[in-house]
Formats: structure tokens, C-alpha cells, sequence
């Protein structure tokens, strides 16, 4: 097994592993640990080595508003066809940020992409967080942020293409908002990092929407930096894992006329610890 770190703070490619192969797990893991994401080349797996791999992690969460997959119904569908325009998570976000408990993270298994294009970009949320001032960070420190599913895959998500095509759907059940902290402390590293995200955030509990506004503007820029960044670009077999506690992500949707197929599991997490 070759672990190559992609950037200088985020992100690893792992050539000639097998993620069938239980005894490979805890090298596996420790990268995961250490780099956030992951990118397990070539990997050659069934729906059923897809579930039992991520069962290693933890418990599925089943996703509420993703298509699944007829024979899985845990693993969630990310598809864009050749005649259809919008992404699915074209937005910086991170993924179940309005549960009560987030997910840990997500495995997405490339099984048909594009020749050039539908990378995936990530940044990361420990790194952003070091390179902010001491004064800033005290203010951040014991602040407490909501994060809601209603506005995305609400009513609204009748607007939007992947709707349209059925890709994603149950709008009657985007009910969640959950409160977590704007800083938190990473429960496998220890690591300070921030918790808030352009997609899901809606506010700072406690401060007026002009306050909470303008933090959280400043944040999503600042956070945005390409020193905080990596990129995934995808071959079919290839599985990408990231940590929702430590990543942004985002689908860079520059493929037009071209089909991009993957399948997604996600992982439960556990209760945020406010650092």
C-alpha cells in the first residue's frame, strides 16, 4: 500500500490497496485520521463490498432525499445524465450538517465518469480554522451555529434539476435543524476545526441576522482559500472518502454532454464536542 498525500495539508491517494481486505482496515483508517480524504485508486467491488467496508466504520445512515440504488436501498445514487445541466452538490457544503448527529462521513464509489472533468474539491475545515487570528478565534470560541435541510431540499428543491429528473425527491421530509457548535474539536484527532457551511448553515444562535450574517459571509470566504483545498480527479473503480467533521466538498460540474455514475454510503457519526 503507497500513500501519497495530495496537497500539503489535505487529501491522500492510496495505490495498491484492497478495501475488501479487513486487514488492510487500520492502515486505511489512520490515513483517513491524518489526511480527512481519501482516494482508494482501483479498487475493483460489489454493492456488498461497498456497504461491508463502510459497516467497518460504523452504522449506514440512509439517505432521506437520494435516489437508491433498487437492490441496495442503502446506498444513495449520484447521477448526472448527458442531457441533464445541474449537480448534485454543486454547492460548498457538508453532508447531514442539519442532523442532530452528523454523519461521519461518506464513501462514493466511481463506477462511470467522464474522460476530463466532475472532479470533486474539499477543503479543509482544521486547516481554515488554524489560519485564523487569535482575537477572531476567541470570538468564535462557545458560539453555536443552526444548520437546516428545509431551505435545500424543502419546497425549493422543485426548482432545481435534479429534482426535475428524480434524482433526489421526499421533500416533505426536509423537517431537520439541528444546533452545532461554530468550532469544534475533531473526535478522531483532537484538531480545532470550524463546523459551518454555505449550504446548510442558516445562522449564529444569539446574535442579531446582521451579526450572524456578516460572521458567517466572512467565514465562507475565508474558507474558501486554495491553500485549504484539494482535488479529487476520478477514474472508474476509484473510491473517495471524506470526513463530513473535518471537509467542506463540492461537484465541479464541467462535463457538459458526458454521464457521471457513482454510488454513495455515508457513515453515522456521533454528538459535535464544542472545543
Amino acid at each position: 500500500m503507497r500513500i501519497l498525500p495530495l496537497t500539503g495539508g489535505l487529501g491522500a491517494e492510496i495505490f495498491e490497496a484492497d478495501m475488501k481486505d479487513p486487514a488492510q482496515f487500520d492502515a486505511i483508517r489512520e490515513a483517513f485520521i491524518t489526511h480527512s480524504v481519501i482516494t482508494l485508486r482501483g479498487q475493483s467491488i460489489t454493492p456488498d463490498d461497498h456497504l461491508a467496508f463502510a459497516r467497518r466504520w460504523g452504522a449506514v445512515n440512509i439517505n432521506r432525499f437520494f435516489t437508491a440504488l433498487e437492490s441496495h436501498p442503502e446506498i444513495a445514487i449520484v447521477l448526472k445524465e448527458a442531457n441533464q445541466t445541474g449537480a448534485i452538490g454543486e454547492e460548498w457544503h457538508t453532508d447531514h450538517a442539519y442532523d442532530q448527529i452528523p454523519a461521519m462521513g461518506s464513501i462514493l464509489h466511481a463506477i462511470e465518469t467522464p474522460a476530463t472533468g466532475g472532479d470533486t474539491a474539499f477543503c479543509s475545515m482544521g486547516a481554515a480554522y488554524d489560519a485564523l487570528s487569535d482575537r477572531f478565534k476567541a470570538m468564535l470560541d462557545g458560539l453555536q451555529a443552526w444548520n437546516s435541510s428545509r431551505h435545500v431540499f424543502g419546497a425549493s428543491q422543485a426548482e432545481s434539476d435534479a429534482a426535475a429528473s428524480g434524482r433526489i425527491g421526499n421533500a416533505a421530509k426536509a423537517t431537520q435543524d439541528a444546533l452545532h457548535p461554530v468550532v469544534l474539536i475533531h473526535p478522531l484527532s483532537g484538531r480545532k476545526g470550524l463546523f459551518v457551511n454555505p449550504q446548510f448553515t442558516t445562522r449564529i444562535e444569539g446574535l442579531s441576522r446582521p451579526e450572524s450574517d456578516a460572521i458567517l459571509q466572512m467565514l465562507f470566504t475565508h474558507c474558501q482559500k486554495p491553500e485549504f483545498q484539494c482535488r479529487v480527479r476520478w477514474s472508474p473503480g476509484d473510491v473517495t472518502m471524506w470526513d463530513n467533521r473535518a471537509t467542506w466538498h463540492k461537484a465541479i460540474n464541467d462535463y457538459p454532454g458526458k454521464r457521471r455514475y457513482m454510488h454513495r454510503v455515508t457513515v453515522e457519526g456521533c454528538a459535535l464536542a464544542s472545543a
